[in-house]
């Protein structure tokens, strides 16, 4: 399958195939859900903790004498009852992270690329370069390349001024292909490859 090759002003820079294996695999909602689950999890830092009754720094020594006061029985200050004392069953720090098959990964990240050719929302470009890093500039080629919500996806590494130009701007995403996954490329409407992408992303699958 061929697909146009676009510069960043939207002029015709030829065609490209696409790896039919790569790029016309059958999107199944279960395997992305499991890749987006998977992600999620993996992202996830647990913020929550409180102290237990052992790390709670206060004083041992029993509060006031066992008999004689009218009052219930209390040894350490450093139970929950108490102001400062430790949380009974609060939240802990732990990972979410779970496991999952480098081939349902793979496989989550061949459906999510088709997905988006299938849907018309994949372009592909010469190359993300340019000779002035203005944003402005970088907003209006955006323009008329039609990319509102876009990830953009080049080589190894970006082109400075290209990157400098363009990662402040709202609901565009700079991936490295190293860095390509299914939950960015779902976060966005459009998908962008350049050609060093494109070569590379095929490659990983051969």
């Amino acid at each position: 399958m061929k697909v146009k090759v676009l510069t960043l002003d939207a002029g015709n820079a030829g065609e490209v195939e696409l790896s039919e294996g790569v790029f016309g695999v059958s999107p199944r909602a279960d395997i992305l859900a499991r890749v987006v689950q998977w992600q999620e999890n993996k992202r996830h830092k647990g913020q929550s903790r409180v102290l237990t009754r052992s790390e709670v720094d206060r004083t041992t020594k029993k509060i006031y004498k066992q008999k004689g006061t009218g009052q219930a029985r209390h040894g350490a200050a450093a139970v929950g009852q108490f102001r400062g004392g430790a949380k009974a069953m609060g939240p802990v720090l732990r990972s979410r992270e779970t496991d999952l098959p480098k081939k349902i990964r793979a496989l989550g990240l061949k459906m999510v690329l088709s997905a988006k050719r299938k849907d018309g929302q994949l372009i592909v470009l010469d190359a993300a370069k340019i000779t002035e890093a203005k944003t402005k500039k970088v907003v209006s080629s955006f323009g008329k390349l039609g990319l509102k919500s876009a990830v953009i996806v080049d080589g190894p590494a970006f082109d400075t001024g290209f990157e400098r130009a363009a990662r402040n701007i709202p609901n565009i995403d700079l991936l490295s292909v190293g860095g390509i996954n299914v939950l960015d490329v779902l976060r966005r409407e459009k998908l962008v490859l350049t050609k060093a992408a494109l070569s590379a992303i095929e490659e990983r699958f051969k």
